[in-house]
């Protein structure tokens, strides 16, 4: 025989899924993602074209950040090389901070010859930094997705083009 508390308990239940599935909202797996195609179409759903620049390295004009210390995209071409290994880089070439001047590329910050880990400034670029295209990525030049309303604040002007994030990789921190 059942009891009242189990009764009464199983009713409790039965009310609380039966209320759930009558004001759940249903969606279409159309409207799930931003592709507008059923997530079954996997196969035959073919990407728009990305159109990355064609504008060599030493050419490109230096793009905004997108907030104070981020990476900055890759305003040039990068085709060749982005297979990177901590023995063959070809970004260091030009945007190590004594070359980088002379080619007007961005230096390669303080912050990429600092051993995170120890705490200590390196006399070479740390090898948790040499894979760049891991942060940088090459600008496209595709309309969003999705609408983007953020405005970035920089505390001083220069934040726009350069990063201080060694400097202020401690603050607030006690």
């Amino acid at each position: 025989m059942i009891s009242t508390k189990t009764l009464i308990m199983g009713s409790l239940l039965s009310i609380i899924v039966a209320t759930g599935c009558a004001v759940s909202q249903s969606y279409n797996e159309e409207e799930l993602g931003l592709r507008k195609v059923d997530l079954y179409s996997e196969k035959t759903v073919v990407g728009e074209p990305t159109s990355y620049s064609t504008v060599s390295a030493g050419e490109s004009k230096v793009i905004q950040r997108s907030f104070e210390n981020a990476p900055p995209l890759i305003p040039h071409d990068v085709e060749g090389m982005l297979d990177m290994t901590k023995e063959s880089n070809a970004c260091t070439g030009c945007h190590l901070p004594e070359v980088a001047e002379a080619v007007k590329a961005t230096p390669i910050p303080k912050s990429h010859f600092f051993d995170m880990r120890t705490q200590k400034v390196l006399t070479e670029m740390s090898q948790a930094r040499y894979n760049c295209s891991a942060c940088h990525v090459p600008q496209s030049a595709n309309e969003p997705l999705v609408q983007n309303n953020f405005k970035p604040d920089y505390r001083k002007e220069s934040e726009k083009n350069r990063s201080n994030l060694i400097d202020t990789l401690n603050e607030g921190v006690k």
